[in-house]
């Protein structure tokens, strides 16, 4: 397999006003960032879909997504349309990003039921398979457990052909493996199955377990492996602080070493040149070459994006 070149996203959730918004979107994009991501909770984030079109209005070039929209929470033909519209608003610059649902209290909230992860996995390939069809010809049938379409409509269809990337992320060997069959983009997460982060999670996040994630990946996908970009979610990104000193100190409250602290592909900690170099292993060991931040380091990782981007 060769090494695909690193691209960066950065995940942005709020902002005090639409003007601090638009500033933010616009600066990850002149600052080399590839895309803009939000996520889908219901916590105190904006709306994804409100949220992303107002960054596509305010920038010209930087690609927008989510990461990634929980298939529960919209029907797949409703996801469809939407997101459709977007890449027209943003002229070919969406990424569609879907996900079984993990966040236990968001179901909680809403009163809707918290299915078994298998539900909720098999609803999402029917999703997928939904968003596929309508994105297509713009008008499809489909019959599946969960969804029905009578010649479901879709217009308008999207800008990009034929249709935008899709990203399926996820944890678990069933998503990955879905993923590796229909994503365009896989993205890889510690296993969120417990519907909370906490030190279950914490140890799913260990280097060995993400070894074996791609392995179930690369014997899900076959001969399209070489196909797939694969994607990492950073969960904590600290430029400039001390890799084994902040190792220490986190590892105990999730259970795991500080030398298993130190490897976690969903954490970046140390200087640009020690984040570079962990970046090119990670590459290496794992194929993960499209990275997203958080909202609040992407300034400071910015050096990062500068030297490695398109690499």
């Amino acid at each position: 397999m060769g090494l695909s070149p690193f691209r960066f996203g950065v995940q942005l959730a709020s902002a005090p006003g639409i003007r601090i918004w638009r500033d933010r979107a616009k600066a990850a994009e002149d600052l080399g960032y590839a895309t803009l991501w939000m996520p889908d909770h219901f916590d105190h984030q904006w709306g994804p879909l409100v949220g992303l079109t107002a960054a596509a209005l305010a920038t010209t070039t930087i690609r927008i997504g989510s990461l990634v929209f929980d298939n529960d929470y919209r029907h797949p033909a409703v996801l469809a349309k939407e997101m459709a519209t977007l890449d027209i608003v943003s002229e070919g610059r969406v990424e569609l990003g879907m996900g079984a649902g993990w966040m236990k209290s968001d179901y909680d909230e809403l009163g809707m039921a918290y299915d078994p992860p298998a539900t909720r996995v098999d609803r999402l390939q029917e999703g997928v398979q939904v968003v596929k069809a309508l994105w297509a010809e713009g008008k499809a049938d489909y019959e599946g457990a969960h969804y029905q379409l009578r010649q479901a409509s879709n217009r308008p269809r999207p800008m990009q052909r034929p249709r935008p990337p899709i990203m399926i992320a996820g944890g678990g060997k069933r998503v990955l493996g879905l993923a590796a069959r229909e994503a365009d983009i896989v993205g890889f997460n510690m296993n969120l199955a417990s519907g909370w982060v906490g030190p279950e999670a914490a140890r799913s996040a260990v280097a060995q377990r993400f070894a074996e994630r791609v392995a179930w990946v690369r014997e899900a996908a076959g001969d399209r492996f070489d196909q797939l970009e694969l994607h990492c979610n950073t969960a904590f990104c600290m430029v400039g602080a001390d890799r084994l000193a902040t190792a220490e100190a986190i590892a105990p409250g999730f259970g795991i070493t500080p030398e298993e602290a130190l490897e976690v592909p969903v954490a970046l900690v140390g200087s640009v040149d020690e984040i570079c170099a962990s970046l090119e292993r990670r590459r290496e060991e794992y194929g993960f070459s499209y990275w997203a931040v958080p909202g609040d380091a992407y300034e400071a990782f910015a050096p990062v994006v500068a030297r490695l981007a398109g690499q």
